[in-house]
């Protein structure tokens, strides 16, 4: 299957990574490659694209659409979380723009057998690196109730997270749950008829909870923002598109802790603790994607955009 996704916030994304022609830049989330190709357009031969991803079709697929500009790329497989070590290891100690595109390409969303969509019938998989161990099966008939509980009211801000966690237990009870039409029935079960009537498919939120778990991705994101500020020269900057509110919540959040790093009492006259800011925050509202992106790709809807500058 052709690797297809569309790249959100595209255009905003590169301007505000302010790239200069001989500069090193770092795409931690590869996916299909549209945010990489544009980025590697804007530099000459002296500049450096170091694009990573964890999932190998998205490598391949990737390595194809760049192929015009090769000379100036470099192709990691790797998990993001160690942004540092990737990148000071392939020979560059420092970056001069970081993006990261958190969302689930459409590729993994529209290819039955990863198991990421509601809409396809599939066996329950999620991972993004299918190099890995723990898949969403292992999840769903593995965890405890009450860890499933945790799990999905945590990631999915599901209302109903006990029903959901309780009719999967008496579920798998019978039977291993082993697709993801099964765990879709179950979930519907599990939420009342009127809940059902109104807002989006009742098994999105509880996806997404499941596939968050899966592949660690808030645990990931925190150490790849603090790792990849270590590897980020003065004046570079850090881009993160995110796609639902946890994350974009922990983005704003350790933003605002790198530019006010401050641990004195409001009442202290002057800072004693010795820690200084490390970032600016150049957005101070998330940029979200116009009505006609949205239009030509609903899926971009819920994207938004943050950028701090190093110090």
């Amino acid at each position: 299957m052709e690797y297809e996704h569309t790249s959100v916030l595209l255009e905003e994304a590169i301007d505000y990574l302010n790239i200069r022609p001989d500069g090193v830049y770092v795409d931690g989330t590869l996916g299909g490659g549209g945010h990489s190709l544009e980025i590697a357009k804007k530099l000459d031969d002296s500049g450096r694209l170091i694009a990573v991803d964890r999932d190998p079709d998205a490598i391949e697929a990737a390595r194809e659409r760049l192929a015009g500009y090769m000379d100036r790329v470099t192709v990691i497989h790797g998990n993001f979380r160690n942004l540092y070590h990737l990148v000071t290891e392939a020979g560059y100690p420092g970056a001069d723009g970081i993006l990261l595109d958190l969302g689930v390409s459409s590729h993994q969303l529209d290819q039955p057998e990863r198991g990421f969509s509601y809409m396809h019938d599939a066996p329950l998989d999620m991972r993004m690196d299918t190099t890995q161990s723990l898949t969403a099966r292992e999840v769903v008939n593995g965890y405890s109730r009450e860890e499933l509980h945790r799990v999905i009211r945590e990631y999915g801000e599901e209302r109903w997270a006990s029903r959901i966690a309780s009719f999967i237990e008496k579920e798998r009870g019978k039977k291993p749950i082993e697709t993801t039409f099964e765990l879709v029935e179950i979930i519907k079960s599990a939420i009342p008829a009127a809940a059902r009537r109104k807002g989006p498919h009742p098994a999105k939120r509880t996806f997404q909870a499941i596939r968050i778990e899966v592949n660690n991705e808030l645990g990931i994101l925190r150490e790849t923002i603090t790792g990849g500020l270590k590897l980020l020269n003065p004046g570079g900057r850090f881009c993160i598109i995110s796609f639902h509110s946890l994350e974009d919540r922990m983005v704003k959040d350790i933003y605002k802790e790198m530019e006010n790093p401050c641990t004195c009492p409001r009442e202290f006259p002057v800072c004693v603790c010795g820690k200084e800011p490390v970032v600016r925050v150049i957005t101070r509202k998330p940029v979200l994607p116009g009505g006609r992106e949205i239009e030509q790709n609903p899926r971009s809807r819920s994207a938004r955009l943050r950028v701090a500058e190093r110090l």
